[in-house]
């Protein structure tokens, strides 16, 4: 819950500090410089923190609905998740639909004969030294 809002609250921050292009109701808004902004923004931020202290029913009961808020979203993403799951194994389950060379490339596997001497598993392999030059 909390991710979203901070990507709410980010994503509006970038809104607001997109470019704008000049139109005649840009005009007519109320010209806002950046520094006005970041102190309008650092009170409301204040202002906020000191709400449950004026208000802790308000706050409690905020704090209440925000967990129930998170339970219930926890709970529709999981029906969400067992959706997706389910739907993913009924795909599986549609039937067979290959050729029957999938079963052709298993039974080759099973009649394998093993074409190694006895002798050839026991002779262990290294690398040939390298060879060396002599530097004049």
């Amino acid at each position: 819950m909390f991710f979203l809002l901070r990507m709410a609250f980010w994503l509006g921050l970038v809104l607001v500090l997109l470019p704008r292009e000049k139109t005649p109701e840009s005009d007519k808004l109320p010209q806002l410089g950046a520094s006005e902004a970041v102190t309008a923004a650092s009170a409301a931020v204040s202002d906020m923190s000191q709400f449950c202290k004026r208000q802790p029913a308000a706050c409690e009961i905020g704090g209440q609905a925000a967990t129930v808020i998170g339970q219930r979203a926890t709970e529709g993403a999981r029906k969400i998740y067992q959706i997706i799951i389910e739907k993913r194994g009924n795909d599986d389950k549609r039937g067979n639909d290959h050729t029957g060379s999938i079963n052709a490339v298993a039974s080759a596997d099973e009649t394998h004969q093993d074409t190694l001497a006895p002798d050839d598993l026991v002779t262990e392999w290294r690398l040939s030294p390298p060879e060396t030059t002599a530097a004049n």
